[in-house]
């Protein structure tokens, strides 16, 4: 009871240091460019773990452990290896060119460099796009809201519900307070939470499950687990093979970051373009250590739980908290161990928060300078739009709370369709826009509307025939908009020379 009581304080210092920032930055904010950007002045290093940590959302600290210690190493390492190529390419095409575009145009969100880059007078291109970031985004945020959840439920046994809604209001509490610039420090913040939570948790399970050569053997002995060419089976406890097919559509997890707004928004901040190389080196090494170290943590899980340390984990929803358990288990040892262990859990609620609140602020911005201005027609000053924008976060905010209630949802499965709608609806039009002048309006849209539509016709339509259809849905979704875009825009009349 003494251990789980300075656990306790350990978290809630956390929190209260996470809307102290909101409240200092909250100064900052006359305007919907600060509020959004943070007036354009982010350094290399915040820029770099800001979008990071913002991409590295709970499935980080839940989903690839939980995806591991269930099934192996094929499903984690192949999407691992997918994001660590995304991450640096986007970094390396796309930050600098969306940098100085956007400020050259002026735009502030992504719906609003849609507009325009190409021109588009009736703003339907605006629409559409902020629809869509509200369609992905509301579900996105409540996956961090039930990590928040669990973690608490699991740890304290605090019910599930009321866990879940105290860590919703914190977060959209100091979002709405401080924006873009608060945001930032605290991506920046709860990037060094979620490292330091990460290498402590390894050594100490390694430890309790009996060391490296016990961790190794049991993997080892299960059929496929240890193999990114078959995946393990819990159920049968048998391997079943894994298809070149099904690695390529993990792999295709890399393709999204091209569409993410929350991350896109990141570039668009940067105080100077010349040091982007720099970010990059950042963002590229810090992605693949924390992934594969994440990916560790699963294998880990999984001796600890047959050397008798933590339960058995049945299920992806409840395998997702196993660093919960592994944690609590720490805590057992003493006073600074379960200060430790409040550290770690304070790198879960990181990795949460430093993502639902990035979302948090783009489907603000979706709905407060995009649709109501652009859609509604209505001019907003500065001040008006900032306020929109704050009750626009506690808005969303209810409604990911309701559709986050259930306790037994997968983060990471969540997380995936999200993901996927955003990088087939926004990723080839973003690439096209930057990269090709032929692209047009028309393409964009055609391209835009059958991406985001297509996740959902594959995943709840055409994957279930199963076979090779049965692939991560962004994928197909991507390469059916891309081709819809380029087919679309050579069809129809070319750009004015001056866009």
């Amino acid at each position: 009871m003494e251990t789980q009581i300075v656990i306790g304080i350990v978290i809630v210092l956390y929190l209260a240091m996470m809307i102290l920032i909101g409240v200092i930055f909250s100064k900052g904010n006359d305007d919907a460019g600060d509020f959004y950007l943070g007036g354009r002045k982010l350094g290399p290093l915040v820029a770099a773990m800001s979008a990071e940590a913002s991409d590295m959302s709970s499935w980080l600290l839940l989903g690839i452990p939980g995806l591991a210690y269930l099934s192996g190493m094929a499903d984690a390492t192949w999407t691992i290896i997918g994001l660590a190529i995304g991450t640096y390419l986007n970094w390396l095409f796309v930050a600098a060119k969306l940098r100085k575009t956007t400020e050259k145009l002026g735009a502030i969100t992504i719906p609003e460099y849609f507009s325009a880059r190409f021109k588009d007078k009736n703003k339907t291109i605006t629409l559409i796009s902020a629809i869509i970031i509200v369609i992905f985004f509301i579900p996105y945020v409540a996956s961090g809201f039930a990590a928040c959840g669990k973690l608490f439920n699991t740890l304290f046994g605090i019910d599930y519900a009321f866990a879940m809604i105290v860590s919703a209001i914190i977060i959209a509490l100091y979002c709405s307070l401080g924006g873009f610039k608060a945001v930032c420090m605290t991506d920046l913040v709860q990037s060094i939470a979620m490292t330091l939570s990460l290498i402590i948790v390894i050594f100490f399970g390694i430890n309790q499950a009996g060391g490296l050569g016990a961790v190794i053997d049991n993997a080892k002995s299960l059929p496929g687990y240890f193999s990114i060419s078959n995946v393990y089976d819990p159920v049968a406890k048998a391997a079943t093979p894994y298809s070149a097919l099904t690695a390529c559509s993990m792999l295709a997890w890399g393709l999204g970051y091209f569409g993410m707004p929350h991350i896109l928004v990141r570039f668009m901040a940067i105080e100077d373009e010349k040091k982007i190389s720099l970010s990059r080196r950042v963002a590229s090494v810090w992605v693949v250590i924390a992934m594969f170290i994440a990916l560790a943590i699963g294998v880990i899980g999984l001796a600890m739980s047959a050397n008798g340390k933590i339960p058995v984990l049945e299920g992806s929803g409840n395998a997702e908290r196993v660093i919960i358990h592994i944690t609590n288990l720490m805590s057992t040892f003493g006073i600074f161990p379960a200060i430790i262990g409040g550290i770690i859990l304070s790198g879960i609620l990181a990795a949460t928060m430093s993502t639902a609140d990035s979302q948090l602020l783009a489907s603000a911005s979706a709905i407060s300078s995009d649709l109501i201005q652009a859609f509604g027609k209505k001019k907003l000053d500065d001040e008006t739009q900032v306020k929109v924008a704050k009750i626009t976060v506690v808005l969303i905010s209810i409604i990911a709370i309701i559709i986050a209630r259930d306790p037994d949802s997968s983060v990471f499965q969540i997380v995936s369709f999200a993901w996927a709608g955003f990088g087939a609806a926004f990723g080839p039009v973003v690439l096209l826009s930057l990269f090709w002048k032929r692209s047009t309006l028309q393409g964009a849209l055609s391209g835009m509307i059958a991406g985001g539509a297509f996740v959902f016709i594959w995943k709840y339509g055409i994957a279930k025939l199963g076979g090779g259809f049965a692939i991560y849905e962004l994928l197909p979704a991507f390469l059916i908009a891309l081709v819809v875009n380029v087919i679309v825009s050579l069809c129809t009349k070319a750009p004015d020379i001056d866009i």
